[in-house]
């Protein structure tokens, strides 16, 4: 109850900032993004930070004014206290609490101090928080807020409003919460600027349903709390999504995260994400930059890093024309093995990008690595090309695990058939493949038809596929020997049994059906010599004019 109240309260808040942008001006601009989720992580900052100091000097707490007693410590008391605390909280200073601003709004150029503020945050913590870029530039936790209004003479209202709107909330009860509860309130946080529209770098936000079955058949339950000191990789992380189902399954503290995302605000997203999860420690190895022309994660002796657990929902028309030809070269073709796909020079949405983000994640895999990717279920069928050339690899090489068919318009963002493709390089046995396309419910999600499935239905899959148990219409277990000799197809429905039902009839039964079937058929004869008269009368009565 109290977590239910407690994200409703969260999400009203969301709201006012909203309301507050759209009062400046800036509803639906597209900076509205940038100023929510950093004023949202300034106030989820100081709330951490907050809890933290009060559990390590319990005095502060007792206080009648806790941000007083916080300001009265010595500077050596101040630099032990933050020692003390764990690597997920900010190092913030007195100067720097929203107590402390909400008591100087009236001064003077309070957008500049507000501003200021949140840069000294920014700068303080820079090594731990800051997001890269594949050309080593950091992109730092915090912009000028205030700048993006136009009209100066607006900003230190604009500022005062967005304070007095975060004084009212607190965090502080909600700390104990694990990663379920965040999900939903960074689903909504940023339900309005993960844009699906479209375009050459369009985002999609992968249903947490897809995600579960992902982490659930890479992680089952009986080796969660087992593994540890392990990588997660997403080359095209999106706001993170996969990543924090995957570390979840294996727990915060036993994995490190690695990303790269082309988007700059996808890479944004994604630190917020982190930071709301427990996973600040995995901050540095966000890299906003081009995976394919430019794959920044690499060990010492460069060459590209090699990762335990890889997720991705990479895009599957995202123009790459210009740079396509520098992927077809003799630095990127042991990566892209199966060949590089051409680019049309009409129907840009055609351009197969999968194709190489899926051959990268293959040749990203440590020899024990396991993968989960969503694909088009096209490529699960495709007769040449790329596509067969891939699944030849993964049946030719034994490491694939197996393939989920998933429901259509699981994502309510496109029509495009999604599979869930598992590849595990420990898996030299059989191949369990999936058809789910008939599971779900259908709903309407804005303009848009979505499937949704029940949680009896996800489970269903997952213990289906961890289990490797045949089920009639719906499951099939096959040997990799099965897979070639159906030229590679990954389609469960190509290894259904056909089965024909027999009825037994007596002879008097037999006899009446085959009259049955005469008459019909003769009936038929008749017409069709009727139709065949009527026809050619009316083309004699034909005349030229």
């Amino acid at each position: 109850m109290v977590t239910q109240e407690f994200e409703q309260r969260t999400r009203q808040l969301i709201d006012s900032l909203k309301g507050i942008c759209a009062a400046y001006g800036l509803g639906n601009d597209g900076n509205e993004f940038k100023i929510i989720t950093q004023v949202f992580l300034y106030k989820f900052l100081n709330d951490k930070f907050t809890y933290e100091a009060k559990k390590i000097r319990p005095e502060l707490g007792q206080a009648l004014t806790w941000e007083k007693a916080m300001a009265a410590l010595t500077i050596d008391e101040l630099d032990m206290l933050q020692l003390q605390m764990g690597p997920d909280t900010a190092r913030l200073k007195p100067e720097h609490f929203l107590a402390h601003l909400f008591g100087r709004q009236n001064a003077p150029e309070f957008a500049k101090l507000f501003d200021d503020t949140l840069q000294d945050i920014a700068y303080t913590n820079n090594d731990i928080f800051a997001v890269k870029t594949d050309g080593g530039e950091k992109i730092r936790l915090f912009d000028r807020v205030s700048e993006f209004i136009a009209d100066p003479s607006k900003r230190d209202n604009f500022c005062r409003a967005l304070i007095n709107k975060l004084v009212e909330f607190s965090f502080e009860r909600i700390f104990t919460q694990k990663y379920d509860f965040y999900a939903a309130l960074f689903e909504y946080l940023i339900k309005d600027y993960n844009s699906n529209s479209g375009g050459k770098y369009a985002e999609y936000y992968t249903p947490h349903s897809v995600a579960k079955i992902m982490a659930a058949i890479l992680v089952p339950e009986q080796v969660r709390g087992k593994i540890k000191n392990v990588s997660c990789y997403d080359p095209s992380a999106g706001s993170g999504t996969l990543l924090m189902n995957i570390a979840h399954a294996i727990g915060e503290q036993r994995c490190s995260i690695y990303s790269q995302d082309i988007s700059q605000k996808s890479s944004s997203l994604l630190r917020l994400n982190l930071i709301l999860n427990n996973l600040v420690h995995s901050i540095p190895n966000v890299i906003q930059g081009n995976t394919m022309l430019h794959p920044y994660h690499r060990e010492e002796g460069k060459t590209l890093k090699k990762f335990d657990y890889i997720v991705s929902n990479p895009p599957f028309k995202m123009d790459f024309s210009d740079f396509r030809n520098e992927l077809d070269s003799k630095e990127h073709r042991e990566r892209f093995f199966a060949g590089v796909p051409n680019t049309p020079k009409q129907a840009v949405g055609k351009m197969a990008i999968y194709q190489l983000f899926l051959q990268h994640i293959i040749h990203s895999l440590k020899p024990g690595g396991k993968a989960a990717v969503v694909v088009p279920t096209g490529f699960t069928s495709a007769q040449s090309g790329i596509d067969k050339g891939i699944r030849q690899h993964l049946v030719d090489n034994r490491m694939l695990a197996g393939v989920v068919a998933m429901p259509s318009n699981i994502f309510a963002t496109t029509g495009t058939n999604v599979s869930i493709l598992f590849i595990d390089a420990t898996n030299k046995e059989n191949v369990v493949l999936i058809d789910a396309s008939g599971l779900g419910t259908k709903v309407k999600d804005g303009k848009n038809q979505k499937t949704l499935l029940s949680d009896a239905e996800e489970d269903r899959i997952i213990a289906t596929f961890n289990s490797k148990q045949a089920e009639e219409d719906f499951a099939v277990v096959v040997s990799y020997a099965d897979i070639a000799a159906k030229d590679y197809s990954l389609s469960a429905g190509q290894y259904f049994e056909v089965k024909i039902e027999y009825s037994e009839l007596t002879p008097v039964q037999f006899t009446a059906e085959m009259r049955g079937f005469s008459e019909r058929l003769n009936k038929l004869f008749d017409e069709s010599t009727g139709l065949k008269a009527d026809i050619n009368k009316q083309l004699a009565g034909l005349r030229y004019e």
